[in-house]
């Protein structure tokens, strides 16, 4: 009875869809952890079964040979009799031989029943066989599986640090956006554009100013000549420029 449950819980392990089961869990990584662990004591429980049924499967075949044997050596103990027995008779000596004829009848019952009890055994030996193939069969299949669900574990244990760096990368980023006008190298780029504004309005007003000066310059040296002129015109003389003109 333990052998048939374990035998069924092999096959339904086996028989399991672990993709289906972890994209149904919550959580996969605690799935396969369980999951691993469960494979690896039932494998353990297996591997103690299938050696307790292999034991008896040897034990079988054994008292098989021995039987299959004792009915050979009770089959040529009966030929020697019966032989024994007719030479006897051949010589006269009746008595002896039914003696010898009576041994070789006991040989032959007990061949008899070795043979028998060989008999009884060989369904049963092959019934033992076949678990034990199902068996052997079903625990190569769990390991097959725990190797593959520890792949399985070694691949999103990867995938999950995979992920957790690039979250780390788009957040960093994130929080480092120059576009952004609310970070900080939005305002430190906004503060140097206005220092170079106010710095250009600066250098304008100063342009402004020095054109400013030499026009006020210009306008007085021409002034300063209308009042020569003016004054060399009382004098009753004619302007030094007319007369250079001449």
């Amino acid at each position: 009875m333990t052998k048939q449950s374990i035998f069924g819980r092999i096959s339904t392990l086996v028989r399991a869809n672990i993709n289906s089961l972890l994209d149904s869990a919550e959580d996969p990584q605690k799935m396969i952890d369980q999951l691993v662990r469960d494979y690896t004591n039932n494998i353990a429980e297996a591997e103690s079964a299938i050696a307790e049924t292999i034991g008896n499967l040897r034990l079988l075949e054994r008292d098989h040979q021995e039987d299959i044997q004792a009915a050979k050596d009770w089959g040529n103990k009966a030929i020697a009799a019966s032989r024994k027995a007719d030479a006897l008779r051949g010589s006269g000596n009746a008595t002896d031989a039914d003696k010898f004829d009576n041994l070789a009848k006991i040989a032959l019952q007990r061949q008899i029943s070795a043979e028998r009890e060989a008999s009884s055994a060989e369904p049963q030996i092959a019934t033992q066989t076949e678990i034990v193939d199902k068996l052997k069969s079903g625990l190569n299949g769990m390991k097959d599986k725990l190797g593959e669900l520890k792949t399985k574990r070694s691949e999103l244990l990867a995938r999950a640090k995979v992920a957790e760096a690039q979250t780390k990368v788009q957040d960093a980023i994130g929080s480092i956006n120059v576009l952004d006008p609310t970070s900080e190298l939005g305002r430190f780029e906004d503060k140097i554009r206005r220092q170079e504004a106010l710095a250009q309005g600066k250098a304008e007003i100063a342009a402004s100013s020095l054109d400013a000066q030499f026009e006020s310059l210009e306008d007085l040296g021409e002034l300063t000549e209308v009042e020569a002129r003016l004054a060399e015109l009382k004098a009753g003389g004619r302007p030094q420029a007319a007369l250079e003109a001449e």
